[in-house]
């Protein structure tokens, strides 16, 4: 699991950045339960927003159901995850992350995606949305095979 973070403060972190951080360990950790219990029973994640291939008609992925079905189609089939943020901008009850989410695919396939990931959480600290602003395309072009 590789979580890369430094925070230039010793100030307690926001509830947004402080559920974003656990979203990212449990996915490197692969605890799918454990990531589905962090968000809101109507929790919505776009994920990239728009529509894409994990989600053709751009609506999002809605409640535990539907968030889970996107852990089957998207995150289940990566062997390794590793997350790089190197800026984090926190706000009322969202976080905007921007970094890079590496993926391991099978067959030795390394993709690197940049983007900004807002976090939006209610008053129970549950993650309400999970909004991803990333470019199929740009992230397509980095795929290469490594050993």
């Amino acid at each position: 699991m590789t979580i890369t973070v430094c925070w230039d403060t010793n100030v307690e972190q926001p509830p947004a950045r402080q559920a974003a951080m656990r979203s990212m360990e449990a996915v490197t950790s692969g605890a799918k339960e454990d990531w589905l219990a962090l968000f809101a029973p109507d929790g919505v994640i776009e994920d990239p927003v728009g529509p894409s291939g994990f989600d053709p008609e751009g609506k999002g992925h809605h409640g535990h159901a539907g968030i889970s079905a996107f852990w089957d189609k998207a995150i289940a089939q990566v062997q390794r995850f590793e997350f790089v943020i190197r800026d984090s901008h926190a706000a009322g009850d969202e976080v905007a992350n921007v970094g890079t989410i590496t993926t391991f695919l099978p067959g030795n396939y390394r993709v690197d995606t940049d983007g900004v990931f807002v976090y939006r959480v209610g008053e129970s600290g549950l993650i309400a949305s999970m909004r991803a602003f990333w470019e199929t395309e740009r992230a397509l072009a980095t795929a290469r095979q490594v050993e």
